[in-house]
């Protein structure tokens, strides 16, 4: 069995899901890796065979996307070129981790594409939304990577075919501690915000990681430092708790670790408004923002916060097995469908 994973490069939650997804999909058959995006800091230590430029969105310094940088990086042209090449006919398993160009490239040929990601659990019907719509932001979630079957993750099982995190190995062999610092990663914010807010208190020690720098920073209570897989996974193991984006392994290793977790979701970032939903009704604090006016709920999760029970068992291998007795050499055709309209649907 031939098999393709295709992977979204944007953040880093795919790509770490994906190093203990891809050691099984390699106990089921051959396995090509493909990956698109950009803004990622974790690496595969696997062969990728297919690395495209795909659509990314980048991250701004005040909380939320970057709209205009995302959209200068974009080049429709490219990703139409890429969908038209990737050569899914001679693969019998495609599975898609809200990737774009395989996404678009089965729909273009009538085949079928198989979503395992935490985005399709985001959209299920049961799972928490905002109480605030936001109509194009839902399209955007629903059209970005449009596959025919969707298994999703997400922070508790909110409906059918959604299941609990995958909570990669060197997560589950940690030994958690506390040693009373809080570990802070919010990739939407600069260096100086950080600094000026979480300066506040004074008290607090906080170990933060940030995209926007390349050195360590140590200023009062507060150590600023590069992104590192190592160094991020001994801080949050060590923390008395996580203050970090609505994204979704952070918050969801943090809940296994049995630290306390407070969220910030990125401003018109539709799929985090759900996941700041869907922690809320877990118990977990959320804020918009790291502005003064929100101090008082920090503080109070400071000196009062709770760590939320979660249970988190490793059934990624079963997930797997279940995908490929459902959909293994199972043909999908989907009949008068043509690349143009694919992108009259991704510009909505």
């Amino acid at each position: 069995m031939k098999i393709l994973y295709a992977i979204q490069g944007t953040g880093n939650g795919h790509l770490s899901r994906a190093r203990d997804i891809i050691p099984i999909l390699k106990k089921k058959g051959e396995v090509d890796i493909l990956v698109s995006g950009i803004q990622a800091d974790v690496s595969l230590p696997f062969v990728i065979k297919y690395k495209f430029k795909g659509l990314s969105f980048v991250f701004g310094k005040n909380g939320g996307v970057d709209i205009v940088s995302t959209y200068l990086k974009m080049d429709l042209r490219e990703l139409s070129n890429d969908i038209t090449k990737i050569p899914i006919e001679n693969y019998d398993l495609i599975i898609n981790d809200f990737e774009p160009i395989t996404a678009w490239a089965c729909k273009n040929k009538g085949l079928q594409c198989i979503a395992l990601s935490h985005q399709s659990a985001v959209l299920a019907k049961k799972a928490p939304k905002p109480r605030k719509k936001d109509p194009l932001g839902k399209i955007v979630l629903k059209y970005y990577a449009p596959t025919t079957a969707q298994y999703g993750f997400h922070f508790s099982k909110f409906d059918k075919n959604i299941f609990t995190p995958v909570i990669r190995k060197e997560v589950r062999d940690l030994i958690p501690e506390n040693k009373r610092h809080y570990t802070v990663y919010l990739p939407a914010y600069d260096d100086e915000r950080l600094l000026k807010n979480l300066k506040k208190f004074k008290s607090t020690k906080w170990e933060v990681f940030s995209k926007h720098n390349r050195k360590i920073i140590i200023e009062d209570n507060i150590t600023i430092q590069p992104i590192n897989n190592e160094a991020f996974l001994k801080s949050m193991a060590n923390c008395k708790g996580v203050l970090c984006g609505a994204g979704f392994e952070t918050p969801a290793e943090a809940l296994f670790l049995k630290k306390k977790l407070m969220v910030i979701p990125m401003k018109t970032q539709y799929e985090q408004q759900c996941n700041a939903a869907a922690l809320k009704k877990m118990g977990v604090p959320v804020i918009k923002s790291l502005k003064s006016k929100f101090h008082d709920e920090i503080k109070e999760w400071l000196e009062y916060g709770k760590t939320i029970p979660v249970d988190y068992p490793d059934i990624t291998e079963q997930i797997i097995d279940s995908i490929i007795a459902e959909h293994y050499k199972r043909k999908i055709y989907i009949p008068n469908f043509k690349l143009n309209e694919s992108f009259s649907a991704v510009r909505v």
